[in-house]
């Protein structure tokens, strides 16, 4: 389980498993184990079924295939949830699903990578829902999630984080990291905190006046 969720009345956070690159079996497994429940979004049914993943629900407009054929494919007590509305993405559709069964929490893969586009807008979409449901968007690489003005949370010594702004975020200041922010201002695209590092073990806080802000913690992979 991601140590960012706050669980309340004994939930773990759900598993969202979209459609962008796949990340380790390693990863994919440990978040299996902390999930109560798992969703499946429709595009990535094929690849879900190959590698044996036990899911709860499969949500989307089913462009591939069609709600029988789906049916057939997955086990009996599987959720088929049929949601046409191309008005929104299957990502926001699933995350509104979740909300509407009361979690409190998601973790989201197979968001990133491959189109650059569907990523881009898989990042906004986080930033969006960050009132509704506490989310946290992971692969091999990166921990990404939105957080408020007050945040705290237990670091290792030179772990990779960055702050990015998603608009204009104002009296920006941070505490134990290797490069601290003081009442300054970060304005995507014009300047953000990319590739800062923690200071000492212990605690990272981040407060701030108003704007939204995402929280990266990144892995660097040789």
């Amino acid at each position: 389980m991601s140590s960012h969720h706050i669980v309340r009345e004994g939930q773990e956070p759900a598993l969202l498993i979209a459609n962008g690159e796949a990340c380790s079996r390693e990863l994919l497994d440990q978040l299996l184990e902390w999930s109560p429940y798992v969703l499946v979004l429709d595009g990535a049914l094929d690849k879900v079924l190959n590698l044996g993943i036990k899911f709860d629900a499969i949500l989307g407009d089913f462009d591939t295939y069609n709600q029988d054929e789906i049916s057939a494919m997955v086990q009996p007590n599987t959720e088929v949830v049929y949601t046409p509305d191309q008005e929104k993405t299957d990502l926001e559709k699933g995350l509104e699903f979740l909300i509407a069964k009361k979690f409190a929490a998601v973790n989201i893969i197979w968001a990133t990578g491959k189109r650059s586009d569907h990523y881009m807008n898989n990042i906004a979409i986080l930033a969006r829902y960050k009132d509704q449901i506490n989310l946290v968007m992971l692969d091999n690489y990166s921990k990404i999630y939105p957080i408020n003005s007050g945040y705290k949370k237990h670091f290792s010594e030179n772990t990779n984080v960055s702050l990015i702004p998603l608009n204009k975020v104002e009296k920006v200041k941070t505490s134990n990291l290797v490069w601290n922010l003081d009442n300054e201002t970060l304005d995507y695209p014009y300047r953000t905190s990319s590739s800062n590092k923690v200071l000492a073990t212990g605690i990272v806080e981040v407060n701030f006046d108003n704007g939204i802000l995402l929280m990266m913690e990144c892995i660097d992979l040789h």
